[in-house]
């Protein structure tokens, strides 16, 4: 064998940390870096609970039981309706707990708990994000159950718009817009939640389309505009704006993200045709976009290759219109089992096919299903075993986002491993005891003895991964093999940026041993001077030749210039100067600007002052 026992020590290895665009993608071999999300609805109990009068312990065992089933088949993000009718499946100090949850709007379980604090508790267990998913407008689904008292449409009448049994807020009054972002803040500041998500109820869908019901608030404030479709359209942005900025506000590193009905407007791109949300529910996804007010996009894309709703076609439309934000588009899985569509249901391979030809598309980063019972409990075509068996063997990390914070957590410490069965290892680590950002799940790696030599690709290869998770032990079963297995452990971020590796421990039967090996030298230096006004000196070291990308961010992550651009560089320290100018040789403001190292598959970032 290749190795050399040395003893019962243990050695750390320095790796730069591995950030979200570095890993390439291919329809045949899953990435690394992948949204795979499904949605968790509550309304109607479709997703969870199962049944509205089923006990606390019940529902929380449900939930649980769900998590694990959606993580065995490698979905990494969940989105948990928490607001379907101004309702809360929380402890709210603004709107009644759900009908859906206990049978009666504005009942709390009993025993008490806190539906959407649990949910975020075993998300994070089982290192899996979760975004509070809200419903901005509607007020009464026309369920026939009774409103309680301190439901908005009792409490406020006049911000209620009818449509025969369907009852929505206004989006035109400001003191909606308000109470929205209000009810939205309280949950940012008192959940640990990963993301934000809208669904695409804005205006009433047909039957109930919209017609003269919000005239006189138009003719009150129409803030400039002429056409009441343009003032519609603008009362959504308006708000997307507004919670956009309280989530800046409060936690920039929560994700903001909605997912629109999947046509735009009829007949964009050509040929196709169907509801035109851009005039019937007044929704402008490219708005957003444009804006940069939200973090990714998840299209409601629930149709088949062809036809007037040719997925072939409008998932690559999506991908064009988001520039440097994320796009996830979401597949019509409830399509696949007649348990859940009424229709001629989708072909076994039609989901897989689509998310292989997301993985086509540098733009597109991910997929997210609809709905969460397809993979856990109903057949859908075999889907859950072809997630685990195929699409989704490996476990993957979200992809992290350049706007956010993209600098590394601290590594994990005192990584150990014990036989806990025969074929069972379970691993043990420690947080860092100071990390800023702070860990928010960690990524176990278990790779060969060569891996050890080219350990950035190692880290980079989605099937060296063993588990994603947010605790500090995880089991493993690795088998027989001709050399011993090693293992570590890297810190990931909430933005998904990883931290350099753990010590390394190797198996040899139940002995721990340690290889020698030289640790990676790829070294990004801070500038100096820093502050600086007239010019700085950025330096970096390679150990190895790679193609190297130097380039400079401000404080909103947009690229102000680029001072060396994929060149092949020799091993060496290298030093570039920097005047402080834009890519048209324009002078930058004072202020904080980012310089990003990228070498092969490794990127490193840090921070500079220019003072003018």
């Amino acid at each position: 064998m290749k190795y050399k026992l040395i003893g019962l020590g243990l050695i750390f290895l320095a790796t730069a940390m591995q950030h979200g665009f570095a890993q390439s993608k291919s329809g045949t071999e899953a990435p690394k870096r992948e949204f795979r999300g499904a949605w968790i609805a509550t309304v109607l109990n479709l997703d969870w609970p199962s049944s509205r009068t089923a006990t606390s312990a019940n529902q929380q065992t449900q939930l649980t039981w769900m998590l694990d089933k959606l993580k065995e088949a490698g979905i990494n993000a969940v989105f948990f309706q928490v607001r379907s009718e101004s309702d809360a499946m929380y402890d709210s100090p603004y709107e009644p707990w759900s009908y859906w949850l206990t049978g009666e709007q504005g009942k709390a379980p009993e025993p008490f708990y806190d539906p959407l604090s649990f949910a975020v508790e075993e998300a994070q267990k089982r290192g899996m994000e979760l975004h509070a998913w809200f419903n901005p407008y509607r007020a009464v689904r026309g369920s026939g159950y009774a409103n309680a008292p301190g439901h908005v449409s009792v409490l406020h009448p006049e911000w209620i718009l009818s449509f025969g049994k369907l009852r929505t807020l206004n989006p035109g009054l400001s003191e909606v817009r308000n109470f929205i972002s209000t009810v939205i803040a309280d949950v940012l500041r008192r959940y640990d939640i990963d993301g934000v998500h809208f669904d695409d109820y804005f205006y009433p869908y047909p039957p109930n389309q919209i017609t003269t019901e919000d005239q006189d608030t138009f003719s009150a404030d129409s803030r400039g505009f002429s056409t009441i479709g343009d003032w519609r359209r603008d009362n959504i942005n308006l708000l997307v704006a507004q919670v956009a900025d309280s989530i800046n506000a409060i936690n920039a590193e929560v994700k903001f993200g909605i997912s629109p009905f999947g046509i735009w407007k009829n007949g964009v791109p050509s040929g196709i045709n169907g509801l035109d949300a851009y005039n019937v529910i007044y929704g402008d996804a490219t708005a957003w976009l444009d804006a940069k007010t939200i973090d990714y996009l998840t299209p409601q894309l629930y149709w088949r290759f062809g036809g007037g709703q040719d997925y072939g076609k409008l998932a690559p439309w999506w991908a064009e219109q988001t520039g440097d934000r994320h796009l996830y588009p979401g597949h019509g899985l409830y399509r696949s089992d007649r348990g859940t569509f009424s229709g001629t249901p989708f072909a076994a391979e039609e989901v897989p096919r689509q998310v292989r030809f997301n993985r086509e598309n540098d733009k597109i980063q991910g997929s997210v299903f609809f709905r969460a019972k397809n993979i856990t409990t109903f057949a859908s075509k075999g889907f859950a075993d072809t997630l685990k068996t195929d699409l989704y063997r490996y476990p993957a990390l979200t992809p992290s986002m350049d706007w956010k914070d993209v600098r590394a957590p601290s590594a994990p410490t005192d990584l150990t491993f014990e036989w806990t069965d025969a074929d069972e290892v379970t691993l043990n680590w420690l947080p860092p005891q100071v990390s800023n950002p702070s860990p928010r799940r960690f990524a176990i790696y278990r790779v060969h003895y060569d891996d050890l030599f080219d350990l950035s690709g190692a880290i980079a290869n989605a099937r060296n991964i063993v588990a994603v998770t947010g605790e500090t032990s995880t089991k493993d079963y690795p088998g027989i093999a001709p050399e011993p297995y090693y293992y570590f452990v890297t810190s990931v971020s909430s933005n998904s940026v990883e931290s350099r590796q753990s010590n390394i421990v190797s198996l040899e039967g139940r002995a721990v041993a340690t290889e020698l090996v030289q640790p990676l030298a790829f070294v990004l230096y801070q500038n100096f001077p820093n502050p600086f006004s007239s010019s700085t000196e950025i330096r970096y070291t390679l150990d190895h030749p790679a193609a190297v990308s130097l380039r400079i961010y401000n404080v909103l992550g947009q690229t102000v210039a680029t001072l060396v651009e994929g060149k092949r560089s020799s091993p060496g320290t290298y030093g570039i100067r920097w005047d402080g100018t834009n890519q048209r040789g324009q002078p930058l403001g004072s202020g904080t600007y980012f310089y990003t190292l990228e070498a092969d598959n490794l990127r490193v970032s840090k921070g500079m002052v220019l003072i003018r």
